[in-house]
């Protein structure tokens, strides 16, 4: 009499045929590494191909100075142009690490969820933000404003918006349903615990800096602007399914 062969054999058998499913270690959209990959290698070049001489005129070109639209000096091209490129530009690595590691972390869902288009005007418009309330509250400072936090706290903003609801349905993260009234966001306690953390955090790195032993300083005012940007404006980007 033969042996017949078991359901658990027969499920087992099947297991072996199907191929594994692997989720990757890295999902990043195109576009949030597109923008990674242009402010490392900018700041790879600043760092090791451009002399001390160079790299300052980089930055009088590149760099928001809120100085320039004081009146003491001629209005040029880079006046029109700085307002978004500072944001590609960082102080040190320190710098440039820690705004990639929250760019990946707070862009990567926003980017699935808008689109590459409107995540890109997103980008402009809340860089744009903050550097507008930076140079209202300090609008004859001669320190160039680097570095792409203000945007990255207008995603933080965004973030805010969907309460960090994660929709993993179709493979990609992505914030779900709709952004969420603003009476709601407060009534969320891990928002509101979020938002008092950040807070703290900018106004601490204010304060005392970066990181132990570095000068530079934060620009908390911009980061502000960013967020409230990305915050209150959601709305007008989102382009995401609705959600009931």
């Amino acid at each position: 009499m033969s042996e017949q062969p078991s359901p658990i054999d027969n499920t087992r058998d099947m297991d072996e045929q199907l191929p594994s499913r692997r989720e990757p270690v890295f999902n990043l959209p195109p576009v949030v590494v597109a923008v990674i990959g242009i402010c490392v290698a900018i700041h790879l070049v600043r760092v090791y191909l451009l002399s001390l001489d160079q790299d300052l005129w980089l930055l009088i070109r590149a760099a928001f100075i809120p100085i320039r639209y004081s009146g003491q000096f001629d209005i040029d091209v880079y006046a029109f142009t700085t307002p978004l490129t500072y944001a590609f530009l960082h102080g040190g690595f320190a710098h440039l690490i820690i705004n990639m590691v929250w760019l990946a972390a707070f862009g990567s869902p926003l980017a699935n969820r808008l689109g590459v288009l409107q995540f890109c005007i997103f980008f402009a418009v809340t860089t744009l933000a903050a550097v507008a309330l930076h140079y209202v509250l300090h609008p004859l400072d001669q320190a160039p404003l680097v570095g792409a936090s203000g945007a990255i706290s207008g995603m933080m903003g965004a973030a805010a918006r969907f309460s960090f609801q994660i929709d993993r349905s179709h493979g990609k993260p992505a914030f779900a349903g709709a952004p969420l009234p603003i009476r709601d966001v407060f009534r969320s306690r891990a928002t509101v615990t979020f938002l008092a953390v950040w807070m703290v955090v900018n106004l601490v790195t204010g304060l005392v800096g970066l990181a132990p032993g570095d000068d530079s300083q934060i620009a908390w005012e911009a980061h502000i602007g960013g967020f409230l940007a990305g915050f209150l404006g959601i709305r007008f980007f989102d382009r995401g399914p609705k959600y009931a």
